[in-house]
């Protein structure tokens, strides 16, 4: 951070002279050393998939997730801090849970993402508390179909065809626009999104990774769910192919 903002980020009430917060930039400098995680909407459903870093060989497999259920027709992947994330899950679910008990239908994805998105903003407002270091995406299959919306620790909350978080973003973006994802299925999709996790997967920094994939689609019938482990590890096939054939291809251009 640039010397002028030398005492003015003690406090996440208080704004630099030229009109910064530095508390919410430092929450989403957290989001940014994360693994990456990235979210597609298709025209049928929509794919989150989340690269975990393992930092420890001793870590049991499928432990510490960061995909999650919030309502059946509803996930939510993180990146940043898991406890943070946990958290926000929590107010998720607690949301979706209020709006079903008061109107008797399920919660519209715009709907979570604003009323979530509303706590987030929250925490930005006072000194007594910090924001939450984690970004999170919400998925779901709702009335007006397929819905993504990603949130950020300052309390945006935007609508999305595809987004990506975590330390690899701008390189997952990349690839995302290289896709028609209006014209592609959700179980094409899950393949694509796998490529794009093991294609900006750092291989030098962080050698042990897991992927999670999972979808909220017609074909899982609205509800939202790890896809299948036939399709997981036909995804994760085409995906370690893709790589294979990129490497090669930089070795000739070399």
């Amino acid at each position: 951070m640039s010397s002028i903002g030398t005492g003015y980020d003690l406090s996440a009430s208080q704004f630099s002279p030229d009109g910064r917060v530095f508390q919410v930039e430092y929450a989403q400098k957290a989001v940014e050393n994360s693994g990456t995680s990235i979210s597609l909407r298709c025209k049928d459903g929509v794919v989150l998939a989340v690269e975990k870093i393992v930092s420890s060989k001793l870590y049991e497999r499928g432990a510490n997730k960061r995909i999650f259920n919030v309502d059946t027709h509803v996930g939510m992947a993180c990146a940043g801090l898991l406890a943070d994330a946990r958290a926000i899950v929590n107010v998720g679910r607690i949301e979706a849970a209020n709006y079903r008990e008061e109107y008797g239908r399920p919660i519209p994805c715009k709907t979570l993402g604003e009323r979530v998105s509303n706590y987030l903003h929250a925490y930005t407002l006072y000194s007594a508390v910090r924001p939450f270091g984690c970004s999170v995406m919400i998925g779901a299959h709702d009335e007006d179909g397929p819905q993504l919306y990603l949130l950020d620790p300052s309390g945006l909350c935007y609508g999305y065809s595809g987004c990506a978080i975590g330390k690899a973003k701008q390189n997952a973006k990349t690839e995302i626009e290289k896709l028609k994802l209006t014209d592609l299925t959700c179980r094409e999709l899950v393949k694509e999104a796998a490529k794009i996790i093991y294609l900006v997967h750092d291989e030098v920094k962080d050698r042990l990774f897991e992927m999670e994939l999972s979808w909220v689609c017609e074909e899982s019938g609205g509800r939202h769910q790890l896809v299948p482990d036939a399709l997981y590890k036909e995804a994760e096939r085409y995906a370690k192919a893709a790589l294979e054939e990129d490497s090669s291809d930089e070795d000739e251009e070399m």
